[in-house]
Protein backbone atom coordinates (compact mmCIF):
# COMPACT_ATOMS: atom_id res chain seq x y z
CA UNK A 1 0.00 0.00 0.00
CA UNK A 2 1.14 3.45 -0.72
CA UNK A 3 1.04 5.52 2.41
CA UNK A 4 -1.48 8.65 2.35
CA UNK A 5 0.98 10.75 4.23
CA UNK A 6 3.35 11.56 1.57
CA UNK A 7 0.91 13.76 0.12
CA UNK A 8 1.43 15.72 3.31
CA UNK A 9 -1.45 17.78 5.32
CA UNK A 10 -4.84 19.15 3.99
CA UNK A 11 -2.71 22.59 4.08
CA UNK A 12 -0.56 21.47 1.44
CA UNK A 13 -2.91 19.89 -0.70
CA UNK A 14 -5.13 23.49 -0.58
CA UNK A 15 -1.50 25.49 -1.21
CA UNK A 16 -1.15 23.45 -4.56
CA UNK A 17 -4.34 23.08 -5.50
CA UNK A 18 -4.06 27.02 -5.69
CA UNK A 19 -0.89 27.10 -7.35
CA UNK A 20 -2.04 25.08 -9.77
CA UNK A 21 -5.71 26.55 -10.44
CA UNK A 22 -4.73 30.21 -10.33
CA UNK A 23 -1.52 29.98 -12.58
CA UNK A 24 -2.74 32.57 -15.02
CA UNK A 25 -4.43 34.83 -12.69
CA UNK A 26 -7.40 34.34 -10.16
CA UNK A 27 -10.83 34.79 -11.84
CA UNK A 28 -14.23 34.39 -10.78
CA UNK A 29 -15.28 30.82 -12.29
CA UNK A 30 -19.28 32.14 -12.24
CA UNK A 31 -18.75 35.40 -14.52
CA UNK A 32 -14.86 35.25 -15.75
CA UNK A 33 -14.18 38.54 -14.46
CA UNK A 34 -10.58 39.02 -12.82
CA UNK A 35 -11.71 41.89 -10.55
CA UNK A 36 -11.34 39.76 -6.94
CA UNK A 37 -10.25 40.53 -4.05
CA UNK A 38 -9.45 37.56 -1.10
CA UNK A 39 -12.15 37.53 1.18
CA UNK A 40 -10.94 35.34 4.30
CA UNK A 41 -11.15 31.58 4.13
CA UNK A 42 -12.92 28.22 4.03
CA UNK A 43 -11.63 26.11 6.08
CA UNK A 44 -7.97 25.18 4.42
CA UNK A 45 -8.43 26.95 1.26
CA UNK A 46 -8.69 30.81 0.15
CA UNK A 47 -11.47 32.45 -0.15
CA UNK A 48 -12.35 35.29 -2.47
CA UNK A 49 -14.79 38.29 -3.53
CA UNK A 50 -16.04 38.61 -7.19
CA UNK A 51 -16.17 42.95 -7.61
CA UNK A 52 -18.90 42.23 -10.49
CA UNK A 53 -21.43 39.91 -9.70
CA UNK A 54 -20.61 40.22 -5.65
CA UNK A 55 -20.10 36.29 -5.78
CA UNK A 56 -18.03 34.92 -3.43
CA UNK A 57 -16.40 31.29 -4.20
CA UNK A 58 -13.09 29.88 -3.11
CA UNK A 59 -9.95 27.41 -4.27
CA UNK A 60 -12.84 24.34 -5.05
CA UNK A 61 -15.47 26.18 -6.34
CA UNK A 62 -16.10 25.11 -10.20
CA UNK A 63 -14.01 22.01 -9.60
CA UNK A 64 -14.51 18.15 -9.38
CA UNK A 65 -13.07 18.46 -5.80
CA UNK A 66 -16.29 20.86 -5.15
CA UNK A 67 -18.83 19.93 -2.71
CA UNK A 68 -17.10 17.05 -1.35
CA UNK A 69 -16.94 16.03 2.24
CA UNK A 70 -13.99 14.17 1.47
CA UNK A 71 -10.31 15.47 2.21
CA UNK A 72 -8.34 16.93 -0.72
CA UNK A 73 -5.02 15.52 -0.23
CA UNK A 74 -7.30 12.27 -0.43
CA UNK A 75 -8.28 12.79 -4.08
CA UNK A 76 -5.04 14.11 -5.47
CA UNK A 77 -3.44 10.74 -4.20
CA UNK A 78 -6.25 9.07 -5.96
CA UNK A 79 -5.78 10.85 -8.90
CA UNK A 80 -1.87 10.37 -8.56
CA UNK A 81 -2.39 6.94 -8.10
CA UNK A 82 -4.72 5.89 -10.80
CA UNK A 83 -2.43 7.56 -13.00
CA UNK A 84 0.86 6.96 -12.19
CA UNK A 85 0.72 3.41 -10.76
CA UNK A 86 -2.69 2.26 -12.74
CA UNK A 87 -4.13 1.40 -9.44
CA UNK A 88 -7.68 -0.06 -10.19
CA UNK A 89 -10.91 1.41 -8.22
CA UNK A 90 -11.34 -1.10 -6.11
CA UNK A 91 -7.96 -0.79 -4.83
CA UNK A 92 -8.40 3.08 -4.30
CA UNK A 93 -11.70 2.61 -2.51
CA UNK A 94 -9.65 0.74 -0.19
CA UNK A 95 -6.81 2.84 0.22
CA UNK A 96 -8.89 6.04 1.11
CA UNK A 97 -11.99 4.52 3.05
CA UNK A 98 -14.78 5.41 0.78
CA UNK A 99 -17.48 3.35 -1.70
CA UNK A 100 -16.92 2.05 -4.71
CA UNK A 101 -19.43 4.32 -6.05
CA UNK A 102 -18.15 7.35 -4.81
CA UNK A 103 -13.89 6.72 -5.93
CA UNK A 104 -16.00 5.95 -9.65
CA UNK A 105 -17.93 9.13 -9.29
CA UNK A 106 -15.12 11.43 -8.72
CA UNK A 107 -12.47 9.23 -10.88
CA UNK A 108 -14.93 9.49 -13.93
CA UNK A 109 -15.49 13.45 -13.31
CA UNK A 110 -11.58 13.82 -13.28
CA UNK A 111 -11.20 11.66 -16.34
CA UNK A 112 -14.25 13.31 -18.48
CA UNK A 113 -12.57 16.77 -17.70
CA UNK A 114 -9.53 15.64 -19.60
CA UNK A 115 -8.77 17.23 -23.25
CA UNK A 116 -8.35 15.87 -26.22
CA UNK A 117 -4.58 15.43 -27.41
CA UNK A 118 -3.74 18.23 -29.90
CA UNK A 119 -2.13 17.04 -32.78
CA UNK A 120 0.15 19.27 -34.44
CA UNK A 121 2.44 16.67 -36.61
CA UNK A 122 5.75 17.58 -37.54
CA UNK A 123 6.94 14.36 -39.11
CA UNK A 124 7.87 11.37 -39.77
CA UNK A 125 5.38 9.41 -38.30
CA UNK A 126 4.56 6.24 -37.78
CA UNK A 127 1.04 4.98 -37.28
CA UNK A 128 -0.24 1.78 -36.14
CA UNK A 129 -3.50 0.03 -34.68
CA UNK A 130 -4.15 -1.76 -31.41
CA UNK A 131 -7.70 -3.90 -30.99
CA UNK A 132 -8.46 -3.70 -27.09
CA UNK A 133 -11.38 -5.43 -25.28
CA UNK A 134 -13.94 -3.03 -24.61
CA UNK A 135 -18.04 -3.58 -24.51
CA UNK A 136 -20.92 -3.17 -22.49
CA UNK A 137 -20.09 -4.20 -19.09
CA UNK A 138 -22.18 -5.95 -16.94
CA UNK A 139 -26.30 -6.15 -18.02
CA UNK A 140 -27.84 -3.53 -19.90
CA UNK A 141 -31.61 -3.30 -19.45
CA UNK A 142 -33.79 -6.35 -20.67
CA UNK A 143 -30.13 -8.40 -22.14
CA UNK A 144 -27.97 -10.91 -21.07
CA UNK A 145 -24.67 -9.56 -19.87
CA UNK A 146 -21.88 -9.59 -22.65
CA UNK A 147 -19.75 -12.04 -23.47
CA UNK A 148 -16.19 -11.65 -21.61
CA UNK A 149 -14.35 -13.86 -23.91
CA UNK A 150 -13.58 -12.03 -26.88
CA UNK A 151 -11.33 -14.51 -28.53
CA UNK A 152 -12.10 -14.05 -31.90
CA UNK A 153 -8.92 -13.88 -33.76
CA UNK A 154 -8.14 -11.17 -36.38
CA UNK A 155 -8.82 -7.81 -36.56
CA UNK A 156 -11.99 -6.53 -34.40
CA UNK A 157 -14.76 -3.69 -34.55
CA UNK A 158 -16.51 -1.24 -32.18
CA UNK A 159 -20.12 -3.47 -32.79
CA UNK A 160 -17.81 -6.46 -32.06
CA UNK A 161 -16.58 -5.11 -28.33
CA UNK A 162 -13.20 -5.03 -30.04
CA UNK A 163 -12.63 -1.38 -31.29
CA UNK A 164 -9.48 0.03 -32.75
CA UNK A 165 -7.02 2.63 -31.27
CA UNK A 166 -4.23 4.61 -33.09
CA UNK A 167 -1.06 5.04 -31.86
CA UNK A 168 0.73 7.58 -33.70
CA UNK A 169 4.59 8.84 -32.82
CA UNK A 170 6.26 11.57 -34.34
CA UNK A 171 9.33 11.19 -34.43
CA UNK A 172 9.94 15.33 -35.28
CA UNK A 173 8.62 15.78 -31.85
CA UNK A 174 8.68 12.34 -29.63
CA UNK A 175 5.65 12.69 -29.07
CA UNK A 176 2.73 9.72 -29.04
CA UNK A 177 -0.68 9.94 -29.03
CA UNK A 178 -3.38 7.39 -28.17
CA UNK A 179 -6.78 7.80 -29.80
CA UNK A 180 -9.82 5.24 -30.03
CA UNK A 181 -12.02 5.17 -33.12
CA UNK A 182 -14.72 3.35 -34.13
CA UNK A 183 -13.21 2.25 -37.44
CA UNK A 184 -10.22 1.51 -39.16
CA UNK A 185 -10.81 2.88 -42.75
CA UNK A 186 -8.90 5.57 -44.85
CA UNK A 187 -11.58 8.19 -43.61
CA UNK A 188 -10.15 7.77 -40.02
CA UNK A 189 -6.27 7.65 -41.14
CA UNK A 190 -6.81 10.43 -42.95
CA UNK A 191 -8.29 12.51 -40.46
CA UNK A 192 -5.99 11.47 -37.97
CA UNK A 193 -3.09 12.93 -39.95
CA UNK A 194 -4.77 16.26 -41.06
CA UNK A 195 -2.87 18.23 -38.43
CA UNK A 196 0.38 18.39 -40.33
CA UNK A 197 2.93 21.06 -40.39
CA UNK A 198 4.48 19.70 -43.58
CA UNK A 199 2.40 19.53 -47.27
CA UNK A 200 4.38 15.95 -48.07
CA UNK A 201 4.31 14.35 -44.25
CA UNK A 202 6.56 10.87 -44.58
CA UNK A 203 4.27 8.14 -43.13
CA UNK A 204 5.26 5.07 -41.63
CA UNK A 205 3.17 2.16 -41.33
CA UNK A 206 2.99 -1.72 -41.54
CA UNK A 207 0.90 -3.80 -44.72
CA UNK A 208 -2.46 -3.15 -43.76
CA UNK A 209 -4.60 -2.41 -46.69
CA UNK A 210 -6.55 0.73 -44.89
CA UNK A 211 -2.93 2.48 -45.35
CA UNK A 212 -2.97 1.72 -48.91
CA UNK A 213 -4.77 5.00 -50.67
CA UNK A 214 -2.06 7.29 -48.75
CA UNK A 215 0.48 6.46 -51.35
CA UNK A 216 -1.71 7.86 -54.79
CA UNK A 217 -2.03 10.73 -52.20
CA UNK A 218 0.29 13.84 -53.07
CA UNK A 219 0.35 14.99 -48.99
CA UNK A 220 1.88 11.66 -47.95
CA UNK A 221 4.91 9.75 -48.50
CA UNK A 222 4.21 6.51 -47.53
CA UNK A 223 6.66 3.31 -46.39
CA UNK A 224 5.70 0.14 -44.62
CA UNK A 225 6.53 -3.01 -43.53
CA UNK A 226 4.85 -6.18 -44.45
CA UNK A 227 4.67 -8.40 -41.27
CA UNK A 228 3.02 -11.15 -42.60
CA UNK A 229 6.03 -11.46 -45.05
CA UNK A 230 8.40 -12.07 -41.71
CA UNK A 231 9.28 -8.15 -42.39
CA UNK A 232 9.49 -5.34 -39.22
CA UNK A 233 12.20 -3.56 -39.91
CA UNK A 234 14.13 -1.75 -42.84
CA UNK A 235 16.28 0.72 -41.45
CA UNK A 236 14.17 3.86 -41.04
CA UNK A 237 11.32 2.15 -41.94
CA UNK A 238 9.31 0.36 -39.10
CA UNK A 239 6.63 0.63 -36.57
CA UNK A 240 8.38 -0.64 -33.50
CA UNK A 241 7.80 2.56 -31.49
CA UNK A 242 3.51 2.35 -32.03
CA UNK A 243 3.85 -0.98 -31.08
CA UNK A 244 5.53 -0.71 -28.12
CA UNK A 245 3.24 1.62 -27.06
CA UNK A 246 0.43 0.03 -27.31
CA UNK A 247 1.83 -2.83 -25.38
CA UNK A 248 1.76 -0.45 -22.50
CA UNK A 249 -1.64 0.61 -23.12
CA UNK A 250 -2.90 -3.08 -23.11
CA UNK A 251 -0.98 -3.06 -19.44
CA UNK A 252 -2.40 0.11 -18.39
CA UNK A 253 -5.78 -1.20 -19.23
CA UNK A 254 -5.76 -4.42 -17.68
CA UNK A 255 -6.19 -3.77 -14.01
CA UNK A 256 -9.98 -2.38 -14.99
CA UNK A 257 -11.03 -5.82 -15.75
CA UNK A 258 -12.48 -4.73 -19.19
CA UNK A 259 -13.40 -0.86 -19.79
CA UNK A 260 -16.91 -0.11 -20.77
CA UNK A 261 -16.47 1.13 -24.85
CA UNK A 262 -18.56 4.20 -23.36
CA UNK A 263 -15.69 5.08 -21.31
CA UNK A 264 -12.64 4.05 -23.15
CA UNK A 265 -12.08 7.72 -24.73
CA UNK A 266 -11.59 8.94 -21.31
CA UNK A 267 -9.83 5.86 -19.38
CA UNK A 268 -7.11 6.45 -22.95
CA UNK A 269 -6.56 10.48 -22.39
CA UNK A 270 -5.79 9.73 -18.66
CA UNK A 271 -3.12 6.96 -20.17
CA UNK A 272 -1.98 9.61 -22.64
CA UNK A 273 -1.78 12.30 -19.03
Amino acid sequence: MIPLDVFGSESVAADLLQQVRWRDGVTCPRCRSDRTVRNGSYGEFQRYLCKDCDRTFNDKTGTIFAHSKIALRRWLFSIYAFLRFNTSLRQLQCEIGVTHKTIHRRIERFTRALDAPSLDLVGPVEIDEVYVSAGKKGRERDRPSRSRGLSTRGRGSYNGDKPPVFIIADRGTGQRYVIPAKAADESTIRLLLADRQQESLTVYTDGFRAYEPLEADDAFDREYVVHGDGEYADDEVHVNTCESHASQVRRWLSPHRGVSKDKLTQYLRAFQL
